[in-house]
């Protein structure tokens, strides 16, 4: 795999979704877990979207742990994908790792909101995402970064947590974004960096159907009424929209990312 983060040492915990289409309605093929992972079907009788919570018997990430995730979606496949609650990461000595891959087939739509991490004291956390699309897929992805534990004083005292997310198509890359928060080498305090912010926000939108201008003026408007942040939306080569958030709240960002995906056209979301 391109880029692919390597996974080794103990064992790897993995979940593995396929979405099948079958007349206009999405279903869940396949699915295959270990502990801790486990998948429910949210979607309701008659329901024409696959929803599909990510469940966890785990408390959070814990030292050692290493996450494989794929999911596949089938030509015309409609998924909405959620997280059980905030991602808590653990004090840690060696570090986790965690990998999603996704593979969009044409036609086929996913959106991924998850809950904001939660980095805790010393904690070391590596993510990488990798998503191939295919022609007229529109793909809704998010990330919300917390200080740690702002309650209890636990401000940016993470030793690491990185996250790296591309897309393709045809085994070229359309997008790439990489973030880094290393407080001891470069303060997130710091001029350029978060400064007076605890919170950060990055959302992809990327959607060949609809005209990403307008898009990008209604979320202008839309981050626009929203107090206490600083935001803005930019346009990528391939014309997606790449809309970053910085705030002082997870619940407030997590807000800003149910509207976009209202606007989206995706209607539910936990």
């Amino acid at each position: 795999m391109i880029g692919e983060l390597p996974i080794t040492g103990r064992m790897i915990s993995q979940l593995q979704i396929t979405a099948g289409e079958r007349k206009g309605s999405t279903y869940l093929q396949h699915s295959y877990f270990t502990r801790p992972f486990k998948v429910a079907d949210i979607s309701g009788k008659g329901n024409p979207v696959l929803h599909l919570v990510m469940m966890t018997a785990s408390p959070g990430i814990l030292d050692g742990d290493r996450y494989k995730i794929s999911l596949e979606l089938v030509p015309g496949a409609n998924v909405h994908l959620y997280t059980q609650s905030y991602q808590r990461i653990f004090n840690m000595q060696q570090g986790a790792k965690q990998q999603v891959l996704v593979k969009m087939s044409a036609g086929s739509r996913l959106c991924y909101l998850p809950h904001p991490a939660v980095p805790h004291e010393q904690s070391v956390f590596e993510g990488y995402n990798k998503i191939e699309i295919d022609k007229d897929c529109q793909l809704i992805w998010g990330e919300i970064i917390t200080c740690g534990r702002k309650l209890s004083g636990e401000v940016f005292k993470c030793r690491l947590f990185q996250s790296i997310t591309e897309v393709y198509r045809d085994e070229k890359l359309l997008f790439k974004d990489v973030t880094v928060l290393q407080p001891e080498l470069i303060p997130a305090d710091a001029i350029g960096q978060w400064e007076e912010y605890t919170h950060q926000a990055a959302l992809l939108w990327h959607d060949e159907t609809r005209d990403m201008i307008i898009m990008s003026d209604l979320i202008n408007g839309m981050l626009s009424a929203e107090k206490g942040i600083t935001a803005g939306v930019s346009q990528t080569a391939s014309g997606a929209l790449l809309v970053r958030i910085l705030g002082q709240g997870g619940e407030q960002l997590y807000s800003i990312f149910k509207k976009i995906a209202a606007l989206a056209g995706h209607e539910r979301m936990l």
